[in-house]
């Protein structure tokens, strides 16, 4: 398993999202802890300025950007939809 933290920049964009929004995120987030599930989320690797990000699906729209801390841990960094990519 996987354990979570979370940036302030990327607090103060969960917390600005809808309710419905936050909750899909927050399920996701309970679904990354474990890394059989990162398949189904799409964790994939990022490239040019994020280098060195993953980032996996909320929903067909919003993503999530974060990278590893440690092999046991990731830091979420940010939320929103393709344009966090730029």
């Amino acid at each position: 398993m996987l354990t979570i933290s979370f940036k302030p920049s990327f607090l103060r964009k969960m917390n600005g999202l809808d309710g419905t929004l936050r909750e899909e995120a927050v399920e996701k987030i309970e679904l990354l802890k474990d890394v059989q599930n990162h398949k189904l989320l799409k964790v994939h690797k990022l490239h040019g300025p994020l280098l060195g990000a993953y980032s996996f699906s909320v929903n067909y729209k919003t993503r999530i950007v974060f990278h590893y801390i440690s092999k046991d841990e990731v830091a979420l960094l940010t939320i929103g939809d393709h344009a966090i990519y730029d």
